[in-house]
């Protein structure tokens, strides 16, 4: 399918039966239902990369950061700690309900939205900072292209990108095919260095692309070694 411009009636119908094919908002509702499963990321612990490249000043701490897929908000109360006017987008109603209670907890403003990134309303050169723990390994493959033009479109010229997502041992293993074969993407797919460079190379100046650093017990901060953490600027 070519998507480097504007579908047509066609290809948006193509679009639609490609997501209903591989739809997850049940499974995404269900799963942040309990939120005492020994899931990793269901603790309050931001993720270390994004963390350290704040405090280390790689990315200004000011303007407007959007968290995409922010589960329970554990990244976006950072964001707004640090002075962002901070925004968190999920496609899970239980998840954004959960931030929801984090953000008051933490006594900080989030803006909250649910939604898909694709039905949401992003301004154009809107954002200072957009952050994505998670979500971009979830994308089918049908929608990847269509993800980072959206992102890159969303942020301001020489804005940053920032984002946690699986490396090959942590994904499904599947291949683009197979996703569509067996209808599933299998948990989320696994990306060498070698595709990040590629996917996210020509709209994006990669500053930061390495495993990230698992954290101990204790440390604050969320990490697995089975992910990337990638830091990323907007060119132009």
């Amino acid at each position: 399918m070519d998507t480097s411009a504007k579908p047509t009636a066609a290809a948006q119908d193509e679009l639609a039966t490609l997501d209903a094919l591989l739809a997850q908002r049940d499974w995404w509702d269900q799963f942040y239902a309990n939120r005492a499963k020994p899931v990793p990321f269901f603790g309050p612990e931001p993720d270390e990369c994004l963390s350290g490249w704040l405090a280390d000043g790689i990315v200004p701490r000011a303007g407007a950061a959007l968290d995409i897929g922010c589960g329970n908000g554990r990244n976006a109360v950072l964001l707004a700690r640090c002075g962002f006017a901070a925004e968190g987008i999920d496609y899970s109603q239980a998840a954004i309900e959960w931030a929801g209670q984090r953000v008051r907890e933490a006594g900080v403003t989030v803006r909250l939205h649910h939604a898909s990134v694709f039905d949401f309303d992003l301004a154009p050169d809107s954002y200072d900072l957009i952050y994505d723990s998670g979500c971009f390994h979830h994308m089918p493959p049908h929608r990847r292209d269509d993800y980072v033009r959206l992102v890159a479109a969303a942020l301001r010229p020489g804005a940053w990108f920032g984002m946690a997502c699986f490396r090959p041992e942590g994904g499904s293993g599947l291949s683009d095919d197979e996703v569509y074969e067996r209808r599933t993407l299998g948990g989320g797919l696994g990306y060498t260095e070698a595709r990040l460079r590629e996917v996210w190379g020509d709209l994006f100046n990669i500053h930061e692309l390495r495993q990230m650093r698992s954290q101990p017990a204790g440390s604050g901060l969320f990490g697995e070694a089975f992910l990337w953490a990638l830091l990323a600027q907007k060119k132009g």
